[in-house]
């Protein structure tokens, strides 16, 4: 059967590209296109990063493109990968390789020319596709038949690959919510249960990582929804998901036409209250700031409601913009209102319409109302705050005067 071709290769004949190819692909060594390039070019999905896998040993790799002009960085030498640089792009080539030993991250590799093998030892069908410069795909494993019937499906059998990462479980999950239709695969599914005792094993930094590209997919809240069905979810998050909010807030998200934000979703899907945001920090490892976003958006995101503009004033001046839009979405999504609920939409998009003053007094008001530096003057300064606040954010000079005159004397 001859090989298809990808119809639209232009991509393929991007100068760069090109001339890396062109430098590995001479002198008995051959060099391929592979992986996610190649299984998006052929579904009419954007061609983002693009990897390269070749014959030729990393050392050989490495002199080649520096001759070429690149600049050579060793990103994952031990495993054959080097990545080539020039003009701000970049492109990772690795050697092809067989497993020796398999556990993750720390699988011993051989270095091989064997194209089927290497494919034979990535996790899924969809995944192993590669092209040749001229856009000839290659498929050893089924790839292009899954890929059109939108499957997503372990090469081989499916509770080995598992075994060899069981990282993969999760990316089960965000490979059918990004490319498949339909149920997930049942010989797949299958496997993910049976191992996902195997997720404790998993450094925590890689679960955050994947679980953050997961739940802004195309179709993460149906993908959610076999997770916790099959007991994953709450196994990868330490608690009871909340599939109902995470499925509003990505409904929510469309009708603000707002990008999928993962700390947003994270937070519909796991956080209600302050201590949600702490085992998520630890679980994850989350960064500060994002642990940061979860426990405001968790402070009393059950007070929040529409209706009263001066409150949601008040609010949008001690939150900021993110915040405050952050604690806005959980409250929509926990309420009764639908996402074309026009005050619900009111009061999320406050930010494009009013932008909080800066607070006019300083300390020196307060010094000439004679107070004396030290902690009554702090007190002052909150308390003149509280009351402009309270007061709907005056500008009229005599209004603040007031209110410094008030705070001066409590």
């Amino acid at each position: 059967m001859t090989e298809p071709r990808i119809v639209d290769a232009a991509w393929l004949r991007e100068p760069l590209l090109s001339k890396l190819l062109d430098t590995l692909n001479r002198d008995g060594e051959e060099a391929r296109v592979v992986g996610g390039a190649v299984r998006n070019a052929l579904i009419g999905e954007p061609v983002g990063e693009v990897d390269l896998a070749t014959t030729a040993l990393p050392d050989e790799v490495s002199r080649r493109a520096a001759a070429a002009g690149f600049r050579v960085v060793p990103t994952g030498i031990e495993h054959g990968t080097v990545t080539a640089v020039l003009d701000g792009r970049s492109y990772e080539v690795t050697t092809l390789r067989k497993d020796i030993e398999t556990f993750g991250r720390h699988a011993k590799v051989a270095f091989g020319r064997d194209w089927r093998a290497d494919a034979e030892r990535r996790d899924f069908t969809m995944n192993a596709l590669s092209a040749s410069a001229n856009g000839t795909v290659h498929d050893y494993v089924g790839g292009l038949t899954d890929l059109h019937e939108r499957r997503v499906r372990f090469i081989g059998d499916a509770g080995r690959r598992i075994a060899e990462d069981y990282l993969r479980i999760l990316r089960f999950f965000r490979f059918h919510a990004a490319y498949g239709q339909g149920a997930p695969d049942a010989e797949g599914l299958a496997a993910c249960i049976a191992g996902r005792a195997g997720l404790d094993h998993l450094s925590r930094e890689r679960v955050r990582m994947e679980l953050m590209k997961l739940v802004v997919v195309r179709h993460a809240v149906p993908a959610m929804g076999v997770m916790a069905e099959a007991g994953l979810l709450i196994t990868v998050l330490g608690g009871v998901p909340d599939l109902a909010s995470f499925s509003n807030m990505a409904k929510i998200e469309t009708a603000l036409g707002l990008a999928a934000d993962p700390i947003r979703r994270l937070g519909a899907l796991a956080v209600r209250i302050a201590e949600d945001a702490v085992r998520l920090w630890q679980r994850l490892r989350l960064a500060n700031a994002e642990h940061d976003r979860l426990a405001y958006m968790a402070s009393a995101w059950w007070r929040v409601a529409p209706g009263n503009d001066k409150n949601a004033r008040a609010l949008l001046y001690r939150l900021g913009p993110e915040r405050f839009v952050d604690r806005v979405l959980l409250a929509w999504t926990r309420s009764l209102a639908s996402s074309a609920d026009s005050a619900w939409y009111s009061l999320a998009t406050l930010p494009q319409r009013w932008t909080a003053p800066t607070f006019p007094l300083k300390a020196d008001d307060f010094l000439k109302r004679g107070l004396a530096k030290g902690p009554a003057l702090g007190v002052a300064l909150r308390a003149a705050e509280e009351a402009w606040i309270a007061a709907d954010f005056p500008a009229d000079p005599a209004a603040i005067a007031a209110i410094a005159d008030t705070a001066a004397k409590t």
